[in-house]
């Protein structure tokens, strides 16, 4: 295994309808991968977001466990103000750190959470939660001239919530054509063993543009300009795929891989309008405009849950002894918080239909629960409707995002694709299986020779 390296290519969100199924004929790169590798569905973290599910990968420890539950995060103290989670909270040891007990050098692009930026043995690009390129976003801190002068243009991701699609297009292949740059510049320049890149494009055109492919979308249009542009974006991305293949050596395992899939978004569920129509939240003053929670003047107390926003709920309890103006009493948090579960699991549709919502208890569900959980994480009808933070609407339901222009919502499933270039494996009638992202880390440490317990 001396000689052994490892690639691994990172397309957030890329989801298995399209990689395994409805575009599969138009990428050759990634075909060639299925048909002499390994190929499977892979499911995501609970919940299925960026922020953890990358760090679930590299780890092969849940969110409970991590202490990272979504982009966001909060503590007990603090009702209104949120955090952006960042590399700072990420306190297991990745693999790449595995790899560094036995020499191994690394070469890391865009996983998030890397900003800032930390130490690795080898080099390291931050993702797309950096501020700008003004920012340190390189290990060590001299590779950011490095990258710079290689890639001028280089950027960290594109604003996806616009109306304006043909700016956003035109963008978002300007960043991803500066993502690969700076990927194929430091494959050539730099030593490495295992070298792994995140592009967040895949995302952000599912997010912006899904509507426009998916057919069964609530808000699909036939005939529309944009119905191509998934297909050719994924296209795009093929291409470059098939460079890194090239490039890399004989001795190179590729792994393609994503956090978690997509799906259309068949709307929104306003779950703080519903709390207040509950009467678990109670305002001092009812908004005259639509906004976020985080700008209400909620009386504290008289208020016994709230709710936050995003492609999962979250649901937080105002228990005493933990929030600063808590009313439930601690003998009375189990009953209540049953209570409101089997309330959110029983929410209906906007005709009434029945929803496959599904509700976890974080100390029930994770091995640990570390840091500072939800006291509901909720999905509503099996993600298919976003939950909506923001209030002001007087409706439970919205046709659309929120927060600015959204098609898609996550789903469970992402992609998992194993391609040896030493060790063909000549099966193109292989079924699709199914892994856990939980097990890509020990995967890839296999490949060294390394097993883990």
């Amino acid at each position: 295994m001396k000689n052994k390296k490892v690639l691994v290519m990172g397309l957030d969100c890329a989801t298995p309808k399209i990689i395994f199924g409805d575009l599969l004929d138009r990428l050759p790169n990634i075909k060639r991968l299925i048909e002499n590798g390994i190929a499977a569905k892979l499911h995501s973290s609970y919940p299925p977001i960026t922020i953890p599910a990358w760090m679930v990968m590299a780890t092969g420890k849940d969110p409970g466990q991590l202490g990272d539950y979504g982009f966001r995060y909060r503590k007990p103290e603090d009702y209104q103000t949120f955090h952006i989670a960042n590399s700072h909270h990420i306190k297991e040891e990745r693999v790449w750190e595995t790899l560094e007990k036995y020499e191994k050098k690394s070469i890391l692009v865009g996983i998030p959470p890397s900003y800032p930026p930390y130490k690795v043995n080898g080099h390291l690009v931050g993702c797309f939660i950096t501020p700008d390129i003004k920012s340190d976003f390189t290990y060590p801190q001299s590779l950011k001239n490095e990258i710079l002068a290689a890639v001028p243009e280089y950027q960290f991701d594109v604003s996806f919530r616009t109306e304006e699609r043909e700016e956003l297009l035109k963008n978002l292949y300007a960043v991803t054509e500066s993502h690969f740059k700076a990927i194929e510049f430091l494959m050539r320049e730099k030593e490495w063993d295992f070298f792994q890149f995140v592009e967040i494009g895949v995302d952000r055109i599912h997010h912006a543009f899904w509507k426009y492919f998916d057919r069964e979308h609530h808000l699909y249009q036939p005939g529309n300009k944009f119905k191509d542009v998934i297909g050719n974006y994924y296209k795009f991305i093929d291409e470059k795929i098939g460079r890194l293949i090239d490039m890399a050596g004989i001795e190179t395992t590729i792994f393609v891989v994503s956090d978690h899939g997509a799906k259309r978004m068949k709307g929104c569920f306003c779950i703080n309008e519903w709390l207040i129509e509950k009467g678990y939240i109670v305002l001092k003053k009812y908004p005259e405009k639509v906004g976020s929670f985080e700008k209400l003047e909620v009386d504290w107390n008289k208020t016994s849950a709230w709710g936050w926003g995003g492609y999962y709920g979250r649901i937080y309890i105002n228990k005493k002894g933990r929030e600063k103006m808590g009313v439930i009493d601690g003998k009375d948090y189990e009953d209540f918080r049953e209570k409101l579960k089997n309330e959110i699991e029983n929410i209906r549709g906007p005709n009434n239909e029945k929803w496959k919502t599904i509700v976890h208890k974080p100390e029930h569900f994770y091995k640990e629960v570390k840091g500072y959980p939800p006291d509901l994480m909720v999905y509503f009808d099996d993600l298919s409707w976003r939950s909506a933070g923001t209030v002001g609407r007087k409706k439970l339901y919205l046709e659309e995002n929120d927060t600015g222009p959204d098609d898609a919502v996550h789903d469970w499933n992402g992609i998992f694709i194993k391609y040896d270039k030493s060790n063909h494996i000549k099966n193109p009638a292989r079924k699709i299986g199914q892994y856990n992202i939980l097990d890509v880390r020990a995967m890839i440490l296999r490949e060294f020779g390394i097993q883990i317990s």
